[in-house]
């Protein structure tokens, strides 16, 4: 009985010193590369076709970092907890770095590309056009009726037309405030403040005429409805989508850096825009979009 015994609690420690030999390495754990993502749809896409792209080079990737919220994903790859995550470069300027607005998106990109590899030991990987920034969206209807276009041309109807926004944007000073600091004033018939969902739906129904959107909303792909207005007067900053590495996985593991470049090309924001119609709009499954279009690659 003691030979037993001894033999089992020897296996037991055994085991106990190999986990702990294992977990003592940090870093990756071997080939094991956590992605993360923020807590909205187009992040989650994104973030599932970076793994789907890692995998297939060979890497195992942990998805318990997937949809955690703008507030925390930050911390989380500052403090090592995930290794990368799809970031925009006008979060990165503005809201972790706490610069003025630019409006230029490569200067705004070399920015926080610098500022983030100083100071956090994090890689801003390649650039891409996809861009998922504020913007104005019209009933087609009546952009075509009136025809509207542009901000430009949106501004001297204002006053007959029914708004309704975000209650950050009526208040941020790269919001309304810079609307009318660029075009003119905007005094609108009628404002109402709606989420997001909310919004699309009252132009739709002809509840409402404008609205604040983001470049990339999923409501956009239905033309019918909906006319994304040029900004004809650059005001707003660049939100272009880039993933964003720790410096020490990219120094273990180069590899990473080229699978993720690689989908650069393959990402616009008409791209970005038509991913996340199939989710919001056509109620399809993240995982399955993601795999779609990784699979559709070249």
């Amino acid at each position: 009985m003691k030979k037993k015994y001894f033999k089992l609690a020897s296996a037991v420690l055994a085991a106990f010193l190999l986990i702990s030999t294992f977990a003592a390495c940090g870093g990756n754990n071997g080939d094991v590369i956590r992605v993360g993502s923020k807590d909205f749809t187009e992040s989650l896409i994104i973030a599932e076709i970076y793994s789907l792209a890692l995998e297939s080079a060979g890497f195992t990737v942990d998805r318990t970092g997937h949809n955690l919220s703008s507030g925390l994903v930050h911390t989380a790859i500052v403090s090592g907890e995930i290794d990368l995550y799809p970031e925009y470069t006008g979060t990165g300027l503005l809201t972790v770095l706490g610069f003025p607005l630019m409006t230029d998106p490569l200067e705004v990109y070399e920015l926080v590309k610098r500022e983030y590899y100083e100071r956090y030991q994090i890689t801003w990987l390649n650039f891409t056009e996809a861009h998922n920034g504020q913007g104005i969206v019209i009933r087609t209807e009546l952009a075509q009726e009136l025809g509207i276009t542009t901000i430009s041309d949106l501004q001297p109807h204002a006053s007959q037309l029914r708004f309704v926004s975000t209650a950050e944007f009526l208040d941020r000073e790269d919001g309304l405030f810079a609307m009318v600091a660029a075009f003119g004033s905007f005094d609108f018939y009628d404002v109402n403040i709606m989420g997001g969902g909310a919004r699309y739906e009252a132009l739709r129904t002809n509840a409402a005429d404008v609205s604040v959107a983001f470049t990339t909303d999923g409501h956009l792909y239905n033309t019918h409805y909906y006319t994304l207005l040029v900004e004809d007067i650059v005001i707003w900053p660049p939100y272009n989508l880039v993933p964003i590495v720790r410096n020490v996985v990219l120094e273990e593991h180069p590899e990473v850096a080229d699978v993720l470049n690689s989908l650069a090309p393959h990402f616009s924001t008409s791209v970005l825009l038509h991913l996340n119609s199939q989710v919001i709009v056509y109620g399809r499954d993240i995982q399955e979009v993601a795999r779609e279009f990784f699979e559709a690659l070249p």
